[in-house]
């Protein structure tokens, strides 16, 4: 199994870092556009979640991205040093009261883009899977 870490600070900008290690992960993985595509955006939105909402833009709080390879998936853990949420009553973006909300679409983003997701430790941890193709 191949797996690779990174750390980084909560720092919005750190999203950089974390664009150029699913790039690496690509190349390095040969993953074609599609899986690419929704690898980017749902991992960004879990990292950018846990800066924000986890370690609330505490830049002495760290954000773990872990990335699992095994034949047949991909998989992405990240982990914030917060107290966690209530990841099973979040409201639904798609109901007409907040659709003009600017916010609360990243875990549906996740969900969607994502073959699998899953909380773990109160919602600290956030895994998200993707089925290789063969």
């Amino acid at each position: 199994m191949n797996t690779i870490n990174i750390q980084v600070p909560s720092i919005g900008e750190n999203i950089r870092m974390i664009e150029s290690f699913i790039d690496n992960a690509k190349e390095k993985f040969h993953l074609d556009d599609d899986m690419y595509g929704n690898i980017m955006i749902a991992v960004t939105e879990a990292v950018n979640n846990a800066i924000k909402h986890g370690n609330a833009n505490d830049k002495s709080k760290n954000v773990f991205l872990s990335l699992f390879l095994d034949d047949s998936m991909l998989k992405f853990i990240i982990k914030d040093e917060g107290t966690g949420f209530d990841y099973a009553n979040l409201p639904d973006p798609t109901a007409p009261e907040n659709l003009e909300k600017l916010g609360g679409r990243g875990i549906f983003l996740m969900k969607h883009l994502s073959d699998e997701v899953n909380f773990k430790e109160n919602g600290r941890i956030v895994e998200l899977s993707f089925y290789m193709n063969s």
